[in-house]
């Protein structure tokens, strides 16, 4: 006999092993019969409808319960997309959201287990970001559903620049001190657009919290441009004194800056789902993948600016310059030639776009003196769908057009045209309802204008 069978533990080994085999059978048995839970429940950016909602389930659920089980009060179209534990609640597109809604939350996976029932209060409308003039000085104000205003930076001599980051976990501030040099700020918001419910019914409301500015580079720049996107990183193009000083640096929603060995001709922009950026160069615009991508670059030659991105990923505006002084409006889409939606002689000076482009809004100014501003409606063929001449009003310099697809509106900063020969009129927030063109100012003050996603 081998003396290591004379040892004590060494024949109760193999009952051992089946002891364990067994519970861990039992383990197994006892959780392919648990019902299934949820893990996650997330606002996401919706790129074909006004909102959406990404769900991960503990196993692979069946979508066809979940569209049968779900129910959202106020009834709205949406439809589950997905397959597996991970799936998707997008709002069906051309529905307006005018308060928080309710989500019975019902389904089953695919062994027929059923989903314990949920309840979620879930509020995806924007809120509306203002840069307003304060005593010498300007701020960054938030705009709450109920219409009050609420600050959340300090008062600094000058803000020039206005950027959400992420989906409104971060607003990006780019100030100017008053010996006009220049310094960027990133500030943390704190949103809650979903909370789950009790029997006590809906949950009262809470406002957003702004944490401390935090600074984001040197503080005596020349000039700062920057550029977000919905992961959260923030790209910041800066210069010094000298030539040799500018720099171009992409400061990720956690970890320090990385320097960008990008050569641009104007300013850069982050493409909104990451991971690239449009360059501007002497020749035309390039597409350029940033690290730790592998290096790939997509040039588009000609005279053109980029105006604005549509929600759907790689859709974007450009503003053509042809060698007769007019202007055109480009749709761009992956692997197809640009598509011109309009062309005049008219300055194109902000645009905006719904989903892929179905929808596009254009602000055009037209003669000297004293400009009139129009603002037309255009489908993705470049059929007007509908034009309003705002002859009351004229654009605020460094403003642009942002577009709600919850509430289906346009905001934008427009200053009053005066009739006599006074002080100008402050210029103030208008919202305009992105069908029938219809303005409509809510008489504060401000400077710039952006909505700021719900999450």
């Amino acid at each position: 006999m081998s003396p290591l069978s004379r040892l004590p533990w060494a024949r109760p080994l193999p009952l051992t092993l089946g002891l364990a085999a067994l519970l861990a059978l039992v383990q197994q048995q006892l959780l392919l019969n648990h019902p299934p839970r949820l893990e996650r429940l997330t606002p996401v950016g919706a790129s074909s409808g006004p909102a959406a909602l990404q769900a991960r389930f503990s196993r692979p659920m069946d979508p066809a319960s979940l569209q049968a089980g779900s129910r959202l009060a106020p009834p709205l179209a949406h439809r589950w997309l997905g397959d597996g534990d991970t799936l998707l609640l997008n709002l069906s597109p051309d529905q307006r959201i005018r308060s928080p809604l309710l989500l019975q939350l019902a389904g089953r996976d695919r062994r027929g287990l059923a989903l314990p029932p949920q309840r979620w209060q879930w509020d995806p409308r924007p809120r509306l970001l203002a840069v307003v003039p304060v005593g010498a000085g300007e701020q960054v104000q938030l705009r709450e559903h109920d219409g009050r205003w609420q600050p959340i930076t300090p008062v600094w001599p000058r803000i020039t620049m206005l950027e959400p980051l992420g989906n409104g976990e971060a607003v990006a501030v780019v100030a100017r001190s008053e010996a006009g040099r220049f310094r960027v700020w990133r500030v943390p918001l704190r949103q809650q657009p979903l909370r789950p419910l009790g029997r006590q019914g809906n949950a009262a409301a809470s406002p957003v919290l702004a944490g401390a500015p935090e600074p984001l580079g040197p503080a005596d720049m020349v000039f700062a441009h920057i550029s977000g996107n919905r992961r959260g990183d923030l790209l910041v193009q800066a210069g010094g004194e000298q030539p040799d000083q500018v720099s171009l640096q992409l400061w990720p929603s956690r970890g320090g800056p990385s320097r960008l060995p990008l050569e641009a001709s104007g300013a850069v922009r982050l493409l909104p789902e990451g991971g690239s950026a449009v360059v501007p160069e002497i020749d035309g615009l390039s597409l350029q993948d940033l690290p730790p991508r592998t290096p790939r670059r997509q040039t588009l030659p000609g005279s053109r600016d980029l105006s604005s991105f549509c929600p759907r990923a790689g859709r974007a505006l450009l503003v053509r310059h042809w060698p007769d002084f007019r202007r055109s409006l480009e749709l761009v889409e992956p692997g197809l030639a640009p598509r011109q939606l309009w062309i005049g002689p008219q300055a194109l000076v902000a645009t905006a776009c719904s989903r892929g482009g179905e929808r596009v809004w254009a602000l055009l100014v037209e003669g000297v003196g004293r400009p009139s501003l129009t603002l037309i409606s255009l489908d993705r063929r470049g059929t007007v769908l509908a034009q309003r001449r705002l002859s009351r009003w004229e654009l605020e310099p460094g403003t642009g057009l942002s577009y709600d697809p919850t509430s289906d509106r346009l905001a934008v900063v427009l200053r009053p045209l005066e009739q006599g020969q006074g002080a100008p009129a402050p210029a103030q927030v208008v919202l305009i309802e992105a069908t029938n063109l219809t303005p409509v100012p809510l008489q504060q003050e401000a400077l710039q204008a952006i909505w700021l996603p719900a999450g």
